[in-house]
Parts: structure tokens; C-alpha cells; sequence
């Protein structure tokens, strides 16, 4: 008799044990609805920032469970972002890691998916994956596993398998209506450089080069934008590579966070035009003014002439 409830004990531990090293989460009722609810949200980001949506679909399914974790359905977070040292909004607290780890909580699922966009193309260590193609979704999944996104040594073939599951692929090859009022289709002079913008106060943000600005009006002084903007007094300058002295002039070009060390894929060399300095071509790539020298082997300081040709994403050659 002991002998038979010990088998039945060891069964149910067992069953326990393969439960909890399940390789993916449970498939729900939910699933087909989870995909169908924000495929369009995670297209549009692609579209904006250039991760692909089946990455992003992926995650969610993965970090929020289908969206019925505690995380999801309490905090709007559905990617598992935790609080970190820049994170001013509200908070949630959590087992993870660690006992009551403390995790972003959001006002809606909106500002999740975009905050999770935020946070893969601000952080350097993410930088080498947008040289990736967004349909090559198995590179982006080993490569968010090497570059830290998670602890979990089976990260990148749990997310290649969500994937290929429910084919979240087709929808890297898509374009998404708008979602919300706030989203415009963006226009400039540079065409597909620039993705979709947001409306912020009284300007409209935009993104170039995975690259928030905003394009200068009349009247605008650094002291409103600041407030607007919510930005610390030395920010707009330094991302911009401006002196202290540098006064604002309609139509400029101001971003909001730190130029990149290359243009975007696609944008190799870039034809100097009468005019064109150095540093304006550094402020229409979005490419940090250093880098910009350093790739075409010039002393600081020395500008181009016209019709010469600078380039953007690799070093010039010696020749």
C-alpha cells in the first residue's frame, strides 16, 4: 500500500516538473485572439521602428502568457520590461528573478508594445540587430538571447517556435492601418527615412534612424521645449552636438535622444550638396557627427565639397 502511494506521489511530482519546464506557454482559447487583437499594433511598430512583428507578437505571447499573466492583466506590461533605473512612471512588484522584483506598469497595452519599442532601439546593446533584415526572424531571436533580453538559455528557440506555430512571419512583409487618432503617415525630404510620428504637445514627433525628433517651429526657445518635451536642460543640445550658443531656427531638425554611430540599412553614402556641412548631414542621417569624420577619414573640423561622397554606414576605403 505505501509502495502504491509512493508511485502515485512520484507521478504527480513528475507531472508537475514537465509542466513548469513547459517550452512554451500553454495554447489558450485566447491565442487566436491575442494575434488577431495586436497584430496591427505590432506591424505599425515594425513599420515605425523596424523590429519585426512576428518578434514582438512573439514576446507577448511569451512574456505575458497570452496576455492572461498577472503582469499583463494587472500592469499592461507584455513583455516583462522591469522598472530600471530610468523608469519614472508607475510600478508593479513581482516574483521573478528575484521576490518582489519591480516591473513597469502601464495605462494601457498601447504604451507597453511602444515602450518595448523604445527599449530595444535606445539601448546600445541591441544596436547590431537592426542590421538584421526584419524578415530573418530567427537572427533577431538568437540575437535578443545573446544580447540579454533574458536569462533563459532556450529563449531564442521558444520564441522560433512560437513563430512558426501560428506563422507570425507573414506578418513581417505587412504594412497596419493606423491605430490610434494620434498615429499620421510621416512625410519628408528623405522619404522612407523617416516612419510613422506621434502628436506630443503642440509638435509631432517622429522617427528617423530609430531616432525620436522633432522638427522646430516659430517661436520655439529650448526653455519651452524642455517643458514640453520633459527634458533636462542640457539634453537637446547634446543629443543635437550643438555649442551652448546655439540658437533654434524653424525647420530645423531636433532630436530627442542620442544621434546613432551609423545611418539606417539602406542609407550607404550620401551625395554632398551646395551647402551641406558636416554637421547637417550628420542632423539628416541621424548619425553621430564623430562617427561621420571617423568613417571618412577627416579631421574634425573639415567639411566637404560638393558633389563628394560621404559615408554613412561603413568606414571609407583606403583607396
Amino acid at each position: 500500500m505505501k509502495f502504491r502511494y509512493l508511485l502515485v506521489f512520484l507521478l504527480l511530482a513528475a507531472s508537475c516538473s514537465t509542466q513548469k519546464r513547459s517550452v512554451i506557454p500553454r495554447q489558450t482559447e485566447n491565442s487566436k485572439q491575442y494575434i488577431n487583437e495586436y497584430k496591427d499594433l505590432a506591424i505599425q511598430e515594425m513599420n515605425r521602428t523596424g523590429i519585426p512583428a512576428s518578434i514582438t507578437l512573439a514576446q507577448g505571447i511569451l512574456e505575458s502568457d497570452y496576455g492572461n499573466s498577472r503582469l499583463a492583466r494587472e500592469g499592461n506590461n507584455h513583455f516583462g520590461i522591469k522598472c530600471h533605473s530610468t523608469w519614472n512612471g508607475k510600478r508593479i512588484f513581482h516574483d521573478d528573478d528575484r521576490r518582489n522584483e519591480c516591473f513597469r506598469k502601464y495605462p494601457n497595452v498601447y504604451d507597453s508594445f511602444k515602450d518595448h519599442s523604445h527599449f530595444l532601439t535606445t539601448s546600445s546593446r541591441y544596436d547590431f540587430l537592426f542590421d538584421y533584415r526584419r524578415t530573418d526572424y530567427e537572427k533577431w531571436a538568437r540575437g535578443l538571447k545573446r544580447a540579454g533580453y533574458a536569462t533563459s538559455p532556450t529563449y531564442a528557440s521558444r520564441l522560433i517556435e512560437l513563430i512558426e506555430r501560428y506563422e507570425l512571419h507573414r506578418f513581417d512583409r505587412m504594412n497596419a492601418p493606423q491605430i490610434t487618432p494620434e498615429y499620421t503617415g510621416g512625410g519628408s525630404s528623405l522619404g522612407n527615412v523617416d516612419n510613422y510620428s506621434i502628436s506630443a504637445g503642440k509638435h509631432r514627433i517622429r522617427t528617423r534612424n530609430r531616432i525620436d525628433y522633432i522638427v522646430v517651429s516659430e517661436g520655439d526657445t529650448f526653455k519651452k521645449l524642455n517643458k514640453e518635451l520633459d527634458m533636462l536642460p542640457w539634453e537637446l543640445k547634446k543629443y543635437n552636438e550643438w555649442s551652448d550658443t546655439a540658437a533654434l531656427r524653424p525647420g530645423q531638425i531636433l532630436y530627442l535622444q542620442p544621434k546613432r554611430k551609423k545611418a539606417a540599412r539602406g542609407y550607404n553614402h550620401h551625395k554632398v550638396e551646395e551647402g551641406e556641412t558636416m554637421h547637417s548631414i550628420s542632423q539628416r542621417y541621424g548619425v553621430k557627427l564623430e562617427e561621420l569624420y571617423e568613417k571618412n577619414r577627416m579631421e574634425e573640423g573639415e567639411e566637404p565639397e560638393p558633389g563628394d561622397k560621404i559615408w554613412l554606414r561603413q568606414t571609407k576605403p583606403d583607396n
